[in-house]
């Protein structure tokens, strides 16, 4: 079994989701005693958010270099950046290491298109609904129409992110809203919603609606088992 390298802490409430996927998707696969061979560089997200607010991201590209170098050392065989918002590093951290970094865009993309889905909506940070880095590389990589919410909705979404979900505050209220949200999406035209913040499927989940939800933990950390074994 491969070594898989995760960059985490960004939220670690996302990084418990990503270690308990990653260990469930080797269970299923090999049964018995199985678990993943997982090698986690935690950061701390505080002085990265900080980083976020400047717009100071070759500071966070310095800083995701140095733990994926880290990962290489440790013996990792590849990488997985455990939060969407961080992807806008990518090519920065993907250039500092000599082994693969698995994106999490193109994970959920060719997810997205093996189920048919041609025009999907996205929620995330407000760097991942306004910035070409993630939304770009799905439209100009992969040919999906992308839809986000109207500006005051993808502010809503973005400070539940900060302000509760990666301090695990669960709230039925701001479930509603996220709900409400999707629904204005597919009122527009999207067939799928992606659950573009890691955090976002601790608050919706499946059950929740009948729209369609590609959660890009559960996602990500799938292509990484498979990659794995």
């Amino acid at each position: 079994m491969k070594i898989i390298g995760l960059i985490g802490g960004m939220s670690w409430e996302s990084t418990a989701s990503y270690y308990r996927e990653l260990n469930e998707g080797v269970k299923a696969a090999l049964g018995g005693l199985h678990s993943a061979n997982i090698l986690l560089q935690s950061l701390d997200f505080a002085p990265l958010e900080a980083m976020q607010s400047k717009g100071d991201w070759e500071g966070i590209a310095k800083e995701l270099s140095q733990a994926a170098a880290t990962l290489e050392q440790g013996g990792a065989d590849f990488i997985l950046i455990g939060t969407n918002t961080m992807h806008r590093v990518y090519e920065d951290v993907e250039q500092s290491v000599g082994i693969p970094l698995l994106h999490i865009a193109d994970a959920t993309a060719e997810v997205l298109l093996a189920d048919g889905v041609q025009r999907v909506g996205l929620l995330g940070t407000a760097f991942t609904m306004e910035q070409s880095f993630y939304k770009g590389r799905l439209s100009k990589k992969f040919g999906l129409e992308v839809l986000t919410p109207q500006p005051a909705d993808r502010q809503r979404v973005h400070d539940i992110i900060y302000q509760e979900l990666c301090q695990g505050k669960i709230r039925d209220e701001s479930r509603r809203e996220y709900l409400r949200i999707m629904g204005d999406l597919v009122e527009a035209g999207a067939e799928a919603v992606i659950l573009g913040c890691t955090e976002i499927g601790l608050l919706v989940k499946p059950e929740d609606t009948n729209i369609r939800l590609y959660d890009t933990a559960k996602i990500h950390s799938a292509k990484a088992v498979e990659r794995a074994l």
